[in-house]
C-alpha cells in the first residue's frame, strides 16, 4: 500500500517535469552549395568585395518561439563576418587574402531565449587571380666572357606567383626582341642567341629585360594577366683577343736647332687592346733610326742621341713596334706605327709642290668630260710640303681659276700633305664648251711674316664622251613641191648636229610615220626626196606628214616633224557632166550648166563660162562665175523668141565653153539644147510642172511612183497586222489548216496583151501627134493651138512572145506641131490639155517602154 503510494507521487512529479520542458533550437543543414543553414562546407572567392552578403543563416526552434543568432571568433583571429541576430544574413566586413589565410574559423550559434546552440564551421577561402609574378633572389646579374660560345646558358632567373591554377604558372619572355640574348619560356633560363657573339671591346655590358607574365583568371569578375619585369646585368669578361692600339696618331716630331742630345722629341702611347685586362706593353725601334734616335721600352719616349748638326738628314721616318707581355711573361701581340721626326730650323722654305719625280710647278690629267660628282682626280699624284718645322710649316692650300668646278683637299696643312682635287660641277666639265682646264695650285704660309707661297699649273685636258643628242635645228620643216615632179625629185633638207666629236658626233637620219611611204632620206645628209617611182597627186592627197630621226652610233636620237604640201598644178581640164545637155527654161527663170575642174587648188579649179556659138545669136546671157544662162532682157515672152528666130523654132542649141583659171588655162565646150516654155502654160497644171522638172530626169518620177507605192504596202501591212491581233485575242482565229490547191494555169499573155492594147487605145484616141519639118515653127498663137491636142497613136500590138527589138514608139519632139485627129471628135477639156504637156506625156511614155523592153515583165 505504501509502495503504491510512492509509485503514484513519482508519476506525478514526471508529469510536472515534462510539462515543464523547453527543447533547444537547431540550424538547418542544406548541405554543400547552399547559401543558407549552418554554413557547412561554404566556401567564398577571396575578390569578394567588403559589406556583400555572403550567407544567411537559418534555423528553428521546436516550440517556435523567437530566435537569434550568433558568430564569433577565436580572439587571436580576425573577425572577417557580422551577423544579423534577426534575420541571420551574414556580411563580409574585411577583405579576404588566400595567399595569407586560405579557411577561417568561426562559431555561430542559434538561440530561443532560453537555450544556446553552438557549432563550430571553417570557411573555405577560394584563390583569384589577384597575385603579380615576383621574381626572387634579386639583383639578377651574370659574368660570362666574350668568348662564350652561341648558343650557352648564362643565367636563370626564377619568379613564383602565389596564386593557384593557370594564375600561378608563370612564363618568360624578353622585353627587347633584337637582343643577342634569349630566355627560354618555362624555365627562364637566359641564353645567348644562336649566331650571336659578344665582344668586350664594343659593349662590356648588356642589360636584358625578362618579363614575368601568369597565365591569366578571373578577378572582380573579369579576366586579367598580371605580369612583373626584372633587369639582368650581363657583365662582359674580356679575354687576351686584341692586338695593341696606338693613341695620338699619326705621330710627328720636331728637332729644332737648339735642342740637346738625350732630349725627349715625343711620345708614343700605345694600350693593350684588350681593356679589360690589359698586358704590360714594351716598346722599341725597328728601324730608321740611324742610331740618332732612342726609345724608353716601358713610357714610349723618343728621344735624341745626336746633336742636330751631326744630323744627315732633315726628315726621319722611325718605326715602333709594342709588344705585349703576357702574365707569364712571354711576348705576346704586336702592333706597328710610323713616326716622322723633321729637324727644324729657321723659316727659310717656302712650301713646294712634288711630283713622282722631284719637286714640279706642272701637272698634266686628261680625263673624260663629266664625270661624277665627288669624284677625285686621281691621277694627279701631288704633294706639297714645307720644309720649316712647326708653324713655319703651316700654309693654307686653294685653287685658283673657274669656281666651283673643283675643290682642293685638304684646305689648310701643316708640313706635308697629298693634294686632292675633287670634282665638285660635273655639268661644267664639258668638252663641247671647253676642251682644255687651267688651275693653279696656290699655297701660302698662315703664321709667318714672310708669307712664303708658291703655286703650281693643274691642266686638265678634256676627253670626249658621247654625252650629246644629235638636235635639229627645227622642230618642224615644212616644204613644198609640185604635184608633176618627177621621181627622185629633192624636197627638203634636214640637219641636225651632234656637238660630239668623232664617231660619236656622225648623224644617221631616217624617216618613219603613215606619211612616209613616197618619200626617202639620205641617211648621211639629211636630204628628203622622193621615191623614183612616187606619183604624186595633190588631188587625191595633198599633205604629207611624218617624222625624220637624227640618230648617233650609239642610238641617242632626236626627232622632228616634216609637213610637205604639194603644190597643185593645172593638169586637169573643166569636165562637164554630159558634151550634150538638154534642158528646159521657163520664161523669167535661168537655166545652170556646171562644169567641174578636179585640180585640187585654186586658181587652177575655178571656172569661167562663156558661150562661143548660139544659134540665133544674141539670145542669151551666161553667168561667167556660176554657169547660170537667162535670156536677155529684151526677151519678155516667147512671141518676142520666135520673131526673132529665123526658123521660128522651140530648141535652141548653145555651144558653152567652161575654161580654168590656171596657167597654162584648159577648156572644154559642151552642147547645150534649150526648150523655153512661160510660167502661164506651165501654171496651168501641177502635173504638167512636176514632168517639165523631171523631163531631164525620168527616174525621179519613177522614183516618187515607187514611194507612193511603198507606202500604200506598208498601211496595208499594218492593218492586216491589228486586224490578226485584234481577232487573235477574241479567240476567233481557228486552227491553222493548210489546204494545198493547184493554181490555176494563167491565161494565155496574148488576152492581158489584147485588153492591154484595147485599154491604152482607147486612151490613145484622144490625142494625136502629127510630125512637121524641122523648119517649121510651133507657134502657140496660131489658130492651131487653140485646138485640143491628140495623143499620138499607139504602136502595133507586140506579138505573145517578148521581143527584144527596139521599141515600135516614134520619140516625138517638142517642135513637132500637135493637131487634132480628123476622123474622131475632140473630147471635153480635161487637166492634160496644153501641147507642151501632152508631148512631155508622149516621151514619158517613150522611156517608160524603152525600159520595159530591157527589163522582163510579168503579166
Amino acid at each position: 500500500m505504501r509502495r503504491g503510494r510512492w509509485a503514484t507521487l513519482a508519476l506525478g512529479l514526471l508529469r510536472l517535469c515534462l510539462a515543464q520542458a523547453n527543447f533547444a533550437p537547431h540550424f538547418f543543414d542544406n548541405g554543400v552549395g547552399s547559401t543558407n543553414g549552418n554554413m557547412a562546407l561554404f566556401s567564398l572567392p577571396e575578390d569578394t568585395p567588403v559589406g556583400s552578403h555572403v550567407y544567411t543563416l537559418n534555423g528553428t526552434d521546436p516550440e517556435g518561439d523567437p530566435i537569434s543568432y550568433h558568430i564569433s571568433f577565436d580572439p587571436s583571429a580576425r573577425s572577417v563576418f557580422s551577423v544579423d541576430p534577426t534575420f541571420g544574413n551574414i556580411t563580409l566586413v574585411e577583405e579576404l587574402d588566400r595567399e595569407r589565410e586560405d579557411e577561417i574559423e568561426a562559431i555561430i550559434s542559434i538561440s530561443d531565449g532560453l537555450n544556446l546552440v553552438a557549432e563550430k564551421v571553417v570557411i573555405l577561402v577560394t584563390d583569384a587571380n589577384d597575385e603579380a609574378p615576383r621574381f626572387i633572389q634579386e639583383p639578377y646579374v651574370a659574368l660570362i666572357p666574350e668568348d662564350i660560345p652561341a648558343g650557352s646558358s648564362i643565367f636563370k632567373v626564377h619568379a613564383v606567383d602565389r596564386d593557384t591554377g593557370s594564375g600561378g604558372s608563370v612564363t618568360y619572355f624578353l622585353q627587347n626582341l633584337h637582343s643577342p640574348f634569349a630566355v627560354d619560356r618555362h624555365s627562364g633560363v637566359l641564353r645567348l642567341q644562336a649566331g650571336a657573339t659578344l665582344d668586350y671591346e664594343r659593349s662590356r655590358t648588356h642589360y636584358v629585360t625578362v618579363v614575368a607574365k601568369d597565365g591569366g583568371g578571373r578577378l572582380h569578375g573579369a579576366d586579367v594577366v598580371f605580369s612583373a619585369t626584372t633587369t639582368v646585368t650581363v657583365n662582359v669578361e674580356d679575354v687576351q683577343d686584341t692586338a695593341p692600339v696606338f693613341v695620338g696618331t699619326p705621330y710627328y716630331g720636331y728637332v729644332y736647332e737648339d735642342t740637346l742630345p738625350g732630349s725627349e722629341v715625343l711620345k708614343v702611347v700605345a694600350m693593350d687592346g684588350d681593356r679589360g685586362k690589359p698586358n704590360r706593353i714594351l716598346y722599341s725601334l725597328v728601324n730608321g733610326s740611324d742610331g740618332a734616335f732612342e726609345i724608353n721600352e716601358t713610357s714610349g719616349a723618343i728621344s735624341i742621341t745626336q746633336s742636330p748638326a751631326q744630323l744627315q738628314r732633315e726628315v726621319y721616318e722611325l718605326h715602333v713596334q709594342v709588344t705585349e707581355m703576357s702574365p707569364v711573361g712571354s711576348p705576346a701581340a704586336q702592333a706597328t706605327v710610323p713616326v716622322t721626326i723633321r729637324i727644324v730650323d729657321l723659316n727659310n722654305h717656302p712650301p713646294t709642290f712634288y711630283g713622282e719625280s722631284g719637286p714640279q710647278n706642272r701637272f698634266e690629267l686628261s680625263m673624260n668630260e663629266h664625270p661624277p660628282q665627288g669624284e677625285i682626280l686621281r691621277g694627279l699624284k701631288i704633294t706639297v710640303n714645307d720644309s720649316d718645322q712647326g708653324a713655319n710649316a703651316k700654309f693654307n692650300l686653294q685653287l685658283v681659276g673657274p669656281r666651283g668646278i673643283f675643290r682642293v683637299v685638304p684646305q689648310t696643312v701643316l708640313n706635308e700633305a697629298q693634294v686632292t682635287i675633287i670634282v665638285e660641277n660635273s655639268t661644267a666639265i664639258d668638252f663641247e664648251k671647253s676642251k682644255v682646264l687651267t688651275f693653279k695650285l696656290l699655297a701660302v704660309e698662315v703664321n709667318t711674316p714672310e708669307k712664303f707661297s708658291s703655286t703650281a699649273d693643274v691642266v686638265i685636258q678634256l676627253l670626249d664622251t658621247n654625252d650629246n643628242v644629235p638636235k635639229f635645228d627645227s622642230l618642224y620643216y615644212v616644204a613644198r613641191i609640185p604635184e608633176n615632179a618627177p621621181g627622185g625629185s629633192s624636197v627638203v633638207a634636214v640637219t641636225a648636229v651632234d656637238p660630239d666629236t668623232g664617231p660619236w658626233g656622225e648623224v644617221k637620219y631616217s624617216i618613219y610615220g603613215t606619211g612616209a611611204d613616197l618619200f626617202l632620206i639620205h641617211p648621211s645628209t639629211g636630204l628628203i626626196y622622193t621615191q623614183p617611182w612616187a606619183s604624186l597627186d595633190a588631188e587625191a592627197t595633198a599633205r604629207y606628214n611624218f617624222y625624220v630621226k637624227a640618230e648617233d652610233m650609239e642610238g641617242k636620237y632626236s626627232v622632228a616633224e616634216v609637213f610637205i604640201t604639194l603644190l597643185d598644178v593645172n593638169d586637169h581640164p573643166p569636165q562637164f557632166g554630159k558634151s550634150v545637155q538638154k534642158k528646159t527654161m521657163v520664161l523669167g527663170t535661168p537655166v545652170k550648166i556646171e562644169a567641174i575642174d578636179e585640180d585640187a587648188e585654186e586658181p587652177n579649179n575655178l571656172v569661167d563660162y562663156s558661150i562661143t556659138h548660139a544659134e540665133p545669136a544674141n539670145v542669151f546671157d551666161i553667168n561667167a562665175h556660176t554657169g547660170e544662162i537667162w535670156l536677155k532682157n529684151s526677151i519678155r515672152s516667147l512671141d518676142a523668141l520666135h520673131n526673132i528666130t529665123p526658123g521660128r523654132d522651140c530648141i535652141w542649141s548653145l555651144e558653152v565653153q567652161a575654161k580654168d583659171r590656171g596657167s597654162p588655162s584648159f577648156s572644154t565646150t559642151a552642147l547645150l539644147k534649150i526648150d523655153i516654155t512661160d510660167a502661164e502654160t506651165l501654171s496651168r497644171s501641177p502635173m504638167a510642172a512636176f514632168l517639165i522638172q523631171t523631163k531631164d530626169n525620168p527616174m525621179k518620177a519613177v522614183g516618187v511612183l515607187a514611194g507612193t507605192m511603198a507606202t500604200v504596202v506598208a498601211i496595208t501591212v499594218l492593218i492586216s497586222t491589228a486586224t490578226f491581233w485584234r481577232n487573235k485575242k477574241s479567240n476567233k482565229v481557228l486552227p491553222v489548216r493548210r489546204v494545198v490547191r493547184k493554181r490555176p494555169s494563167p491565161a494565155p499573155r496574148t488576152i492581158r496583151i489584147e485588153w492591154l492594147k484595147s485599154k491604152s487605145a482607147k486612151a490613145a484616141t484622144k490625142f494625136t501627134l502629127k510630125e512637121k519639118p524641122p523648119n517649121e515653127n510651133c507657134n502657140n498663137n496660131s489658130p492651131e493651138s487653140s485646138l485640143l491636142p491628140r495623143a499620138p497613136a499607139l504602136p502595133p500590138p507586140p506579138s505573145v512572145a517578148p521581143s527584144t527589138g527596139a521599141a515600135h514608139w516614134t520619140v516625138p519632139t517638142v517642135s513637132g506641131s500637135v493637131n487634132p485627129q480628123p476622123t474622131q471628135p475632140p473630147p471635153k477639156p480635161k487637166t492634160m490639155g496644153s501641147p507642151i504637156q501632152s508631148t512631155l506625156i508622149s516621151e514619158l511614155k517613150q522611156k517608160f517602154e524603152k525600159k520595159s523592153v530591157h527589163n522582163k515583165a510579168y503579166f
